[in-house]
């Protein structure tokens, strides 16, 4: 029984430190587009562009990659992440057309970084992990993420401030790399994975919940997903998610910029938000295995709209920017677990990182326009005003959405008593 405890705190551990290479690279990239626009001047709106396409590659590689990862095990699918992430950002300092950015940010490091991302990583865990144990990983995992966030976002600032920005990219590359060895570790997809999955419930349940049949095809899979109205509502609250997230890494930095503040307000905040959301993730990860996630996402986005709202009539200080990060990195990516929680008690895990990875290419659609929208409000309107105001909107909406998700609430395992 140690030995199994060990060996899930491996599983849990290892892919919590492979999303912190990889979101904490993604996650910083907004610090990179005024030096980019200084050095190319290409302008913001083209380099928005090439990270808005960025924001979509991400999430159109997660139900590819996640399908990979169930059919033949995540090690492959994850050591092609890494080695095309690095080629990515080492080739991103040659780049001085919208074409090139386009390829290097929001084709090549966009791909390695989704295909080393949630649905791999939260897949196979679920697949390798007791039923009553994954909602807590899920929220570990996510953790990672954030922290990884926290730690590259004052670093990389640091190396562009001292050895320039083109010189921090081919660190990112090098850092990268370096992490191929954590792939080894889920390198191989459990012998009884499909047998033992197809039946069990779903992340954060505790009983046998409504899942894929051990002969049901990965198409009929996403046939049944698709046809489900609890499974589309769940994909219209995460574009929310990913149209505010993506704004934020993208132009973050610039509205920092025209409130007269120096860019390290904008790296600090970045990393404020990191931190907060380690507390938030594994918040998310326990109340996913505690109670009904659709409520859970009610108040996360419901909380955005508010804080949004207080920010935009706040003074404009450093502080007020710390404060705000703070507040928003208590729910920035806590939202993952709560999201996998209702697609695994949906489907099951047999194809969860497929049918998760269709959720956080919902996700991602979002992130597209929220990172180029955010560039063309700059250059048309001179201020991010508009964004801000949908952005509430989209919130408030989100929501809404997830109300009416027939998700099965949560049954707590009663304990038994031994008769004397």
């Amino acid at each position: 029984m140690k030995n199994k405890q060990q060996g899930y705190w491996t599983i849990v551990l290892v892919a919590a430190a492979i999303l912190m290479v990889t979101m904490g690279a993604r996650q910083s990239l907004g610090l990179f587009v005024s030096p980019l626009n200084t050095t190319t001047g290409l302008g913001i709106a083209s380099i928005s562009f090439a990270m808005a396409v960025g924001q979509f590659m991400w999430g159109a590689v997660q139900p590819v990659a996640g399908a990979v990862a169930d059919r033949y095990g995540p090690g492959r699918v994850l050591v092609t992440g890494f080695v095309i992430l690095a080629i990515g950002s080492a080739l991103t300092p040659y780049m001085s057309t919208s074409a090139g950015l386009i390829f290097s940010i929001g084709i090549l490091s966009a791909a390695g970084s989704g295909a080393c991302s949630f649905s791999v990583l939260i897949g196979a865990a679920a697949q390798r992990l007791p039923a009553e144990k994954r909602g807590m990983a899920a929220g570990i995992i996510n953790a990672g993420g954030s922290f990884g966030q926290f730690v590259f976002a004052p670093v990389l600032q640091k190396l562009i401030g001292s050895i320039g920005w083109m010189g921090a990219m081919w660190a990112l590359a090098v850092v990268t790399l370096a992490a191929l060895p954590l792939a080894r570790v889920l390198r191989r997809r459990p012998v009884s994975a499909r047998a033992s999955n197809a039946n069990a419930g779903g992340i954060g349940d505790q009983t046998s919940a409504p899942s894929a049949a051990p002969e049901q095809t990965l198409k009929a899979a996403i046939r049944q997903a698709l046809a489900d109205p609890s499974y589309l509502l769940l994909h219209a609250g995460f574009f929310t998610c990913g149209f505010h997230i993506a704004f934020l890494v993208t132009h973050l930095p610039g509205e920092v910029q025209l409130c007269g503040l120096p860019a390290q307000v904008a790296s600090w905040s970045l990393a404020i938000i990191g931190l907060a959301n380690i507390v938030g993730s594994l918040a998310a990860g326990w109340g996913t295995q505690n109670y009904r996630s659709k409520y859970i996402l009610f108040w996360m986005y419901f909380s955005r709209a508010v804080l949004i709202t207080v920010y935009l009539f706040a003074p404009k200080t450093a502080t007020t920017f710390y404060l705000f990060a703070a507040g928003l990195g208590l729910t920035w990516l806590a939202t993952v677990p709560p999201t996998a929680g209702v697609v695994g008690k949906l489907f099951g895990t047999r194809y969860l990182g497929t049918l998760f990875g269709l959720t956080l290419l919902s996700h991602q659609i979002g992130g597209f326009f929220g990172a180029w929208l955010g560039g063309i409000a700059i250059t048309e309107r001179g201020s991010y005003d508009w964004i801000w105001y949908a952005d509430v909107g989209l919130a408030l909406v989100a929501a809404l959405c997830n109300l009416p998700i027939k998700e099965a609430p949560v049954h707590k395992p009663t304990l038994q008593v031994k008769a004397a």
